[in-house]
């Protein structure tokens, strides 16, 4: 029985129930044609996490975000 942990860090604009049910639907999809899993026996479970609890490239993601926004106008 596979299980999927999907991770996302939270946005400014939530996943909606619709989208957290599309990743849910689309990855038994891609399990059930990749590998013949059959789709009642797929576990997946989606975590969002604080983007402050989450780090990449040494730099929290909060950082990463801000810089990516670019420079705010005064």
């Amino acid at each position: 029985m596979p299980l999927v942990n999907i991770r996302l860090a939270r946005r400014d604009l939530p996943t909606t129930a619709a989208q957290k049910a599309a990743l849910i639907a689309g990855v038994t999809q891609l399990m059930q044609r990749v590998l013949d899993k059959r789709p009642e026996s797929v576990t997946v479970i989606i975590d969002e996490v604080d983007p402050e609890n989450w780090g990449q490239g040494g730099e929290p993601v909060t950082v990463i975000r801000q810089r990516s926004k670019g420079p705010t106008q005064a």
